[in-house]
């Protein structure tokens, strides 16, 4: 079993929130990786079963962004067996009432009479952020009609301006099922980001091994000053170099990759990228081993 450790004060460019700990695991020397030249310096293992900690997770509710069709909340995250595990559900025989629903106003996303389905979007905002490391997420992603799972990182503030890196979206383009390793930061106009994307089909992992989607795999970053780079099973899929990353004329040209991020892990279902929903897939898990920040 996967054993959790507090690590000492050390001056590393961490930030922790009131009540939350920095965690090293420590099974036979994970606290300094070899394969990174670095040490492990934060890490949820997801060894205790139940609710995810308080102290470390957030979560995001209602309908959020880009016309998802989940309605976010607490109850479909859970801790099991070692790892944590966000469930989506379709609900739409329960005829389940959004609660933020006003009848005055047009009928359509956000402003939903029903919610027909539910998922989670777990955060580390106000509890633990970081500038520069390496980042490890150990996961087993769904990838049925509709799945749209994320692994990503944002700044404080405004977005696009405050950076946005996305080790890891799955959904599909034009019908055909997409891997993505993309950042984005801030243009001249307001909230029109400028994308850095690469979008590689999934077949060109399926021709490899016909059974991805049933195994786990690692997805994992690298960020320094100079660049972001971005890896699946250790195949470099994006590098961004930072001398790209500079904010327009809203961000005063300030470099929207040099910020402290917080991260983020959430299964959307459907919206402007899931594409059509398979609702014989349901309940539709996605499942996170562990995630590992190193410095």
């Amino acid at each position: 079993m996967k054993k959790l450790f507090l690590l000492s004060a050390m001056a590393l460019s961490l930030s922790f929130g009131a009540g939350a700990q920095s965690h090293c695991c420590h099974d036979g020397g994970h606290c300094y990786d070899d394969r990174y030249g670095r040490r492990l310096v934060w890490s949820e293992e997801f060894d205790k079963d139940g609710k995810p900690d308080p102290k470390v997770w957030n979560f995001e509710n209602g309908f959020v962004r880009n016309h998802e069709d989940q309605w976010y909340q607490p109850d479909n995250a859970r801790i099991s067996d070692g790892r944590l595990i966000i469930e989506a559900r379709n609900i739409k025989s329960e005829k389940r009432r959004n609660p933020r629903f006003d009848s005055s106003k047009p009928e359509k996303w956000p402003n939903k009479k029903f919610i027909d389905y539910t998922s989670s979007c777990l955060i580390t905002r106000d509890n633990f952020d970081f500038q520069y490391g390496t980042v490890e997420v150990r996961a087993k992603i769904p990838t049925a009609g509709g799945a749209w799972p994320a692994i990503w990182l944002l700044g404080n503030g405004p977005w696009p301006e405050n950076g946005e890196i996305d080790m890891m979206e799955y959904y599909r383009i034009n019908g055909v099922p997409h891997i993505l390793a993309n950042a984005c930061w801030g243009s001249d106009t307001p909230y029109n980001a400028v994308w850095d994307s690469a979008k590689i089909p999934f077949s060109h992992f399926t021709e490899k091994d016909p059974d991805w989607a049933s195994k786990f795999h690692i997805w994992r970053m690298d960020w320094d000053e100079k660049a972001i780079k971005l890896y699946l099973d250790g195949e470099l899929l994006n590098e961004i170099p930072l001398s790209d990353t500079v904010n327009g004329k809203i961000g005063k040209g300030s470099n929207a990759m040099k910020n402290r991020k917080y991260l983020l892990v959430n299964l959307a279902i459907g919206g402007d990228n899931g594409g059509k929903i398979d609702d014989s897939a349901f309940p539709m898990p996605y499942e996170i081993d562990y995630i590992r920040v190193y410095q």
